[in-house]
C-alpha cells in the first residue's frame, strides 16, 4: 500500500520546484501585464517609483522560467533551490519597496524629492511651449487609483509577498525531499 503512494509523493516532492517556478512565472506575467493594461488602456501614467517597481518583474519572469525550464530538464536541486531563492529575495524586496511607496502614497513618511514627469523631448523646440503645457507630472506621493483600500504599490507589495512566499514554500518542499 505504502508502494503505491510513495511514488506518487516522490513525483510531487520533484516537481515542487518546477510547480513553485510555473506559479511565481504565471503571477509576474498577469502582474506585469496588467499594470501595462492600467498604463496603457486605463490611462493611469506610472510615476518613478511604478516604473521601479516593475524591475522585479523584468527579472522574476526570465529567472523563473529558467528555473521551471531547469526543473523540467532535471537541473541539480543545489542549482534549483539557488534559483528559488533568487525568486524569494527579489520578491520580497520588491515586496518591501512596494510597502514603502505605498507608505509614501498615504503620506505615512516622506518619499523621494525626485519624482518628476517625463522628460520634455528638446528637439523639437518650436513646440517646447506646447509640450510643457501638455506634460503631465506624475507625483509618486500621489495615488491614482485605489481598489478595497489599496493603491496599485499596495497591491504589487501584496502580489511579490505571494511570489516570495510561493517561491519559499518551493525551496522548504524541495530542500525535503
Amino acid at each position: 500500500m505504502t508502494s503505491t503512494a510513495m511514488p506518487s509523493q516522490a513525483r510531487f516532492d520533484a516537481n515542487t520546484t518546477l510547480t513553485a517556478a510555473l506559479l511565481v512565472l504565471a503571477v509576474a506575467i498577469a502582474t506585469i501585464a496588467g499594470a501595462w493594461f492600467f498604463q496603457l488602456v486605463v490611462g493611469l501614467q506610472p510615476c518613478p517609483m511604478c516604473l521601479e517597481q516593475r524591475y522585479a518583474y523584468y527579472a522574476l519572469i526570465p529567472v523563473s522560467a529558467l528555473v521551471a525550464l531547469g526543473a523540467a530538464k532535471g537541473a541539480p536541486r543545489p542549482l534549483l533551490i539557488a534559483g528559488l531563492v533568487v525568486i524569494a529575495l527579489v520578491a520580497a524586496g520588491n515586496s518591501a519597496f512596494g510597502v514603502y511607496h505605498a507608505g509614501v502614497e498615504w503620506k505615512f513618511w516622506q518619499g523621494p524629492t525626485d519624482c518628476t514627469g517625463p522628460l520634455v523631448d528638446f528637439s523639437k523646440a518650436g513646440g517646447l511651449l506646447d509640450q510643457l503645457d501638455k506634460v503631465k507630472v506624475v507625483r509618486c506621493d500621489e495615488v491614482q487609483w485605489t481598489f478595497l483600500g489599496l493603491s496599485l504599490a499596495g497591491y504589487n507589495a501584496l502580489i511579490s509577498a505571494l511570489m516570495a512566499a510561493i517561491a519559499v514554500w518551493g525551496v522548504a518542499r524541495s530542500a525535503k525531499a
